[in-house]
């Protein structure tokens, strides 16, 4: 569906725009892959690897709508994986959180409707179910953006969705470089553990952009897609990466939970269950539109969850032992 069309990654130059430009280019003939980004230096270095014709890198920020709308000109699909994502920063920098990851999605919004863009999908995180920091409370706010969003535009183009998934194995800031590096450094007797009893999703990157990809095919607007994903234990990722050495709990930081949720209960009346992922139904009733979300667009078939459903890192039922950790972490690196 991707062949001849033009496709716009907001946030472009980080590690889920590379590694879905590199898998968009390998699976399909787009005719143009547009990087929109606000650095300048990690799009210098993006095009040392990137140097088809079919590239092209634009300098801009999701906050600046008029550069958003000059970039999406011509595009048939948006992803949005621009946000301002570390949980520290965001608290104590709240205003420049809430204007990328709240104005900047109103301003995607914005510019592929005055584009007519096709499709559009926006990343989200298990952060914004039930949020306790402001990083998972703007994100959850986009969401909801983007899901009425299709109200707006009234059963015409574009149509949003949005991807909602876990913690990506070894993505930068997260506890497996942190892990890694104090590892190869030599020097640590042990291992900061936040708390023994916490839990995590965990995806890989190529399964993230897989599942975006896939979302595409099968999205009518207004779903919030998660997939069906393992969780670990964080003394388990301890072990894989440094088996016998001792662990110190160092508590949880403002803003952190011990386990995440990608489906909370209030949302189980209008969850439905395919054989690889979920789908959030809207909650609201878009006005000219009346979608069975129960078959998607690929034909696939859900049926609605149980009543008091959840879906919970600690009580999932797909966790990974250490050996399994030990070869995924073998897989990313």
């Amino acid at each position: 569906m991707f062949d001849n069309k033009v496709v716009l990654i907001t946030g472009g130059t980080g590690s889920f725009g590379q590694c879905f430009s590199r898998t968009l280019l390998k699976r399909y003939k787009p005719q143009k892959v547009i990087i929109f980004s606000r650095d300048e230096l990690k799009q210098f270095e993006m095009q040392q690897e990137f140097k088809g014709p079919e590239m092209r890198f634009f300098i801009g920020d999701v906050r600046d709508k008029d550069r958003l709308v000059q970039a999406c000109n011509g595009v048939d699909f948006i992803v949005h994986a621009a946000a301002l994502k570390q949980v520290p920063a965001a608290e104590y920098n709240p205003t420049e959180c809430i204007r990328t990851n709240i104005n900047g999605a109103e301003n995607v919004i914005n510019a592929a409707i005055v584009n007519r863009v096709s499709k559009v999908i926006a990343l989200s995180t298990d952060k914004a179910t039930n949020p306790v920091n402001l990083y998972g409370a703007t994100k959850l706010c986009s969401d909801k953006l983007f899901v009425a969003a299709n109200n707006i535009v009234g059963g015409k183009h574009p149509r949003f969705s949005v991807v909602r998934y876990g913690n990506v194995v070894g993505s930068r800031g997260s506890v497996v470089p942190l892990f890694n590096k104090m590892i190869q450094a030599g020097q640590c007797t042990s291992l900061p553990i936040t708390d023994p009893k916490m839990t995590r999703f965990w995806i890989t990157l190529q399964q993230g952009v897989d599942l975006v990809l896939d979302s595409f095919a099968r999205m009518y607007g207004g779903e919030i897609f998660v997939p069906k994903i393992p969780s670990v234990k964080i003394v388990d990722l301890a072990a894989a990466m440094a088996p016998g050495m001792p662990i110190e709990k160092v508590g949880i930081r403002p803003g952190e939970k011990l386990n995440e949720s990608m489906v909370p209960v209030d949302d189980a009346s209008r969850t439905l269950e395919f054989d690889q992922h979920f789908v959030i139904t809207p909650t609201i009733k878009f006005a000219d539109t009346n979608i069975d979300y129960k078959v998607n667009r690929l034909g696939e078939q859900g049926a609605p969850v149980a009543e008091h459903f959840s879906y919970e890192s600690d009580t999932n039922p797909d966790f990974l032992s250490v050996a399994q950790i030990k070869r995924l972490l073998e897989t990313v690196e």
